[in-house]
């Protein structure tokens, strides 16, 4: 099996996104542009992998890890030189090599091994992922002869009028027999006006030796587009979505307004999920057969079971399980773990606790680092006071307790199984199992006060 290798270019600034943060970290779909490219190529089972990086290169190797190699472009001098930067890592090496930009979040790993495969049945040594658009406008413009390979790639100021409606463009991203290219690159001059070296100027040398150059064409022109500033990067935003939607669509999953669903594309789903408008799913969560998103839900790096409602509520970091009703106006806080027929209702915040089978938290409460157990009721307004200025408590509820209204459980405080608490009640001390706790101040009615109390304000 012939070996293959990818070359990333993420070396540039992006001055025209206007930016502190490193053109390449910009986020599609909440994952950096660069993260998209390396997890494609990942697919592809590459023998070797280099990112070239420049100005910002310690935040793209924390970004990717060990996954792929790193060399650095000091002075950033053109394509060509960039490429010229991993001479030393794969110079000797035997097989294909694909460069590509890393700010092309969109290709796809179909896409790049269908390129390699290309190269490979046409026995080229440069092979250049090309499309058509209909309004080519500043792209060079690929030239073919009679036999369909590429005779050269013009750019847009030197066209004459017929290859203007050439509507055929150079993607920016090729494919390489490997010794050729680092062979070619150092005959790669600088003499043009920007006097940087060129990677395209690789094609002109192949064709000078008669080397086979060919071109491979995307059926879809969005896979190419290149974020240069932040318009485009709204853009790739859009069609990521798009993309992702349709994924999910295809595969079972009911979205009922895809322009405004948000999904990330490390999310899972399962068939006959329905996604209200609004809602936005990111980071690494899993939602079960039959549960229901929103309308206007946000869940991150959640674990959801089957049949769950999760409306009009924020989710995050947390296990919920099974024919769960949550919302509406619930959050979730990280470290939460609530399990099946469960029901989180209005105006409800749970914070690093568990809820177990059966329990019902209604209206307007707050639950933090407390242990819920199973078949409780808790009554409205009921608050787990946990926090003491300086450290957290514990507050643990065992099963079959009924809490009433307006109760303040001071924790650490343990409410016995199958106990009542009183609506308004204080309670700072345990509640045997099976007792009924009133912690309030006894009511005095006085009569005609408030008589008295009105005519002494008039």
């Amino acid at each position: 099996m012939i070996n293959k290798y990818a070359v990333i270019l993420a070396a540039g600034q992006g001055t025209r996104m206007k930016s502190k943060l490193y053109k390449v970290l910009h986020p599609v779909m909440g994952r950096p542009m660069v993260q998209h490219i390396v997890d494609q190529l990942q697919a592809l089972k590459l023998n070797k992998m280099v990112t070239v990086v420049g100005v910002g290169a310690d935040q793209v190797k924390e970004q990717l890890g060990d996954i792929t190699d790193y060399v650095v472009q000091e002075q950033q001098l053109g394509t060509g030189h960039a490429v010229l930067q991993v001479e030393p890592l794969l110079k000797n090496a035997h097989g294909m090599t694909i460069v590509v930009c890393g700010d092309t979040p969109l290709l796809t790993k179909e896409t790049l091994d269908a390129l390699f495969e290309h190269h490979l049945q046409a026995e080229a040594q440069v092979t250049v992922l090309t499309t058509t658009i209909n309004d080519p406008t500043g792209y060079g413009r690929i030239i073919r002869d009679q036999q369909g390979h590429v005779a050269k790639i013009i750019e847009q100021k030197d066209a004459n009028q017929d290859q203007l409606l050439i509507k055929e463009i150079n993607t920016g991203t090729y494919c390489f027999d490997n010794q050729f290219l680092f062979e070619a690159l150092n005959h790669v001059t600088n003499d043009n006006n920007q006097g940087e070296y060129y990677l395209p100027d690789v094609i002109e040398i192949a064709q000078k030796q008669g080397r086979k150059v060919t071109a491979f064409q995307t059926a879809d022109p969005n896979e190419t587009l290149g974020v240069n500033d932040r318009v485009a990067l709204a853009t790739a935003e859009k069609l990521m979505k798009q993309r992702i939607n349709e994924q999910h669509m295809r595969n079972g999953v009911t979205i009922i307004d895809p322009d405004h669903t948000y999904i990330a594309p490390s999310v899972k789903i399962a068939p006959d999920v329905i996604i209200e408008p609004g809602s936005i799913i990111k980071g690494d969560s899993y939602i079960g057969s039959q549960t229901v998103i929103g309308p206007n839900s946000e869940v991150e790096d959640c674990k959801i079971g089957e049949s769950t409602e999760i409306a009009h509520s924020v989710a995050h970091q947390s296990d919920i399980g099974s024919h769960v009703k949550i919302g509406p106006f619930a959050h979730i806080r990280p470290a939460t773990q609530i399990n099946d027929q469960v029901k989180v209702g209005n105006f409800v915040e749970v914070k690093k606790s568990t809820i177990n089978k059966g329990s019902k938290v209604s209206h307007l409460s707050y639950i933090g680092d407390t242990e819920i157990g199973t078949n409780v009721n808790v009554g409205c307004g009921t608050i787990t006071v946990n926090y003491d200025g300086e450290n957290k408590y514990k507050t643990t509820i065992e099963d079959n307790v009924f809490i009433g209204c307006n109760a303040n459980l001071v924790a650490p405080v343990t409410i016995g199984q199958g106990a009542l608490v009183a609506a308004g009640s204080t309670i700072n001390k345990d509640v045997p199992a099976e007792a009924l706790s009133i912690a309030r101040a006894k009511q005095e009615n006085k009569a005609n006060y408030a008589k008295k109390f009105n005519k002494l304000l008039k």
